[in-house]
Order: C-alpha cells, then sequence, then structure tokens
C-alpha cells in the first residue's frame, strides 16, 4: 500500500456551471478543492452552454489555493468528449482536475486520461490534468482496484450513494438512507470498497454527499464515521458543510500531541535496543509508529 501524496481534499464543493451567481462565493470558500458540475447539476439543455461559464469561472476569479475542478458528463454521454475539449481548450492551466463520474471499469479511465493527453499535446501543455473518478455503479464497486489502478493521473477515489442506490436497486430515502430498519452502517461494504481499492492505487478516498444540508449534526456524524473507516475527506454540496469537513478530516491537537510523543518515546526505546515500549499505560510497537507518523504528515499537508 501506499501513502496518498495528493493535496489535502477534507472538502469537495459542488457548485453547478450553469449558476453564475454562486462562483465567486465558491472562489472564496475555504474548500480544498471545489468542482464546477457539467453534470447532473445542469438541465441537459444547458451542458453544453454551461462549459463556458465554467472556463468563464476558472479563468476570471480568484481561487487562491483552492483546488479548481470541473466533473464532466459520463463517457456514455454525448457531452462527455465536448466538456473535455472545450473546457480544457477554454481554460487550460487555470484547471486542476477533471472529476469523471459514473465510472464502472478502468477503460472508462483510460478513455479519459487518453482524450486528455490528445488535447494537453494540442495545446502544447506542460501540466497534466488529474483525475478523481466516481464509484456511484454496482459495476464501479466490483472492479474499484482495477480502476484505482487505471491511471497514473489519479488522486482520488470518490463514494457515490446516490446513483448506486438507483443501480443495486436500494430502497432508501432522499438522503440515501435506508427506508426501512437496517442493522448498521447500510452504505458499509460499498464504503470498504471504495476505500479499500483507493488505499491499494494510493489514492485519496472521499466519502458521498449529505443532500440534508440543513442537518449539519447529520452532516458531521456521517463525516466522523467515514474518518474513522480511513476516509480522506466527503464532498459538500452547500458552502455550510466545507467547516465540518475540513474539521472532521484534519487531525486534533490531542491526535497530534499523543503521536509525537509515541514517536518520541518509541526512539529512545529504540535506541536502549528495545522493540516497543509503553505511553500513559499502553503499549507502543512499531504499528503505533506508522500510525504517530500518518498523523503527522496530515496534520502537515493540511497546515501548509
Amino acid at each position: 500500500m501506499t501513502s496518498p501524496s495528493h493535496p489535502v481534499r477534507r472538502s469537495e464543493l459542488a457548485t453547478p456551471a450553469s449558476n453564475e451567481h454562486m462562483f465567486a462565493k465558491a472562489a472564496a470558500s475555504n474548500a480544498d478543492l471545489v468542482f464546477l458540475d457539467l453534470e447532473d447539476a445542469v438541465a441537459p439543455a444547458q451542458r453544453e452552454q454551461a462549459r463556458g461559464k465554467a472556463v468563464h469561472a476558472l479563468n476570471d476569479y480568484d481561487w487562491g489555493d483552492t483546488v479548481r475542478a470541473v466533473r464532466m458528463n459520463g463517457i456514455d454521454t454525448r457531452w462527455a468528449y465536448g466538456d473535455i475539449v472545450e473546457v480544457l481548450t477554454g481554460a487550460r492551466e487555470n484547471l486542476d482536475v477533471v472529476i469523471v463520474p459514473k465510472v464502472t471499469a478502468a477503460r472508462d479511465v483510460w478513455w479519459v486520461d487518453t482524450l486528455l493527453t490528445q488535447v494537453e499535446d494540442t495545446l502544447g501543455m506542460t501540466k497534466r490534468i488529474r483525475l478523481e473518478v466516481l464509484i456511484e455503479d454496482v459495476a464501479g464497486v466490483a472492479h474499484a482496484e482495477d480502476i484505482a489502478t487505471s491511471s497514473p493521473r489519479l488522486d482520488a477515489l470518490i463514494f457515490g450513494a446516490g446513483d448506486l442506490s438507483v443501480s443495486q436497486g436500494a430502497r432508501v430515502d432522499t438522503n440515501f438512507r435506508p427506508r426501512d430498519e437496517y442493522p448498521g452502517d447500510f452504505w458499509h461494504y460499498a464504503r470498504m470498497k471504495v476505500l479499500t481499492a483507493a488505499r491499494i492505487g494510493g489514492l485519496l478516498a472521499i466519502d458521498a454527499p449529505y443532500p440534508d444540508f440543513k442537518d449539519a449534526a447529520g452532516y458531521e456524524r456521517e463525516a466522523r464515521r467515514a474518518a474513522a473507516l480511513g476516509f480522506s475527506g466527503k464532498w459538500a454540496i452547500h458552502p455550510s458543510q466545507i467547516e465540518i469537513a475540513n474539521d472532521v478530516y484534519s487531525p486534533t491537537e490531542d491526535e497530534i500531541s499523543r503521536a509525537k510523543r509515541n514517536l518520541e518515546a518509541y526512539r529512545e526505546a529504540e535506541a536502549q535496543g528495545l522493540g516497543a515500549t509503553s505511553v500513559d499505560g499502553q503499549l507502543v510497537d512499531a504499528a503505533h509508529v506508522k500510525l504517530a507518523l500518518a498523523v503527522l504528515e496530515q496534520a502537515q499537508r493540511v497546515r501548509r
């Protein structure tokens, strides 16, 4: 397993590419990544027109350190190639990431990777656009490991519960929660498939959106459950969710302090020829050292 070395993606804010009134607020937000959505958030009749608006947003607003992305339409639609060609030609280096929806197999990622390479080479670009892909179909869940290792452009796998609900015939409400009583996390299997595949590929794992944006407590609860599993961040469909995600997916001061103490104690023990020690009555061995280093690396990346 490779540790993700990509930029921090605690929060990924969705912004409809057709709604110019939202661009300034999105650019000024504290989200780690903002994506201009050319897919589900845009009416089919407006999707081609939305490309130009996305280019305008990418070129004409100050995004600071925010990662700038677009979500293209699925490769099985008539808009897919135009999304890549028109947006990349217009925005060039002002675009960082393309999010690919409804990925079902490695060949889907290959198609986007190849088209990006052709457009980049035609434009004479030296920058290479990064990719994130949505796992939101039963075939995508089944092929997650192959997808995660399909392209060197990949930064993250994103778990999408909405379309997956339809794909698997799940009986859920509009917040993608089961309508009937269910023991445990309804989406645990799919989440773990996405997370495991992401880690195999050395990628970040991003958790699903939470549609009820007025339910801040519910969003935080879902974010903490995913973070406990090892997810790196979560989608935000409303700016009010950004700070919650940034907080949940950042190491706490207590976690950082504990990591430093464990690491220092282990190094002292190692210098004495010991393979383990204890801190506050708890064992600290090589596995705890790896965990401490991961926490400290995460903290360093968050604070850059």
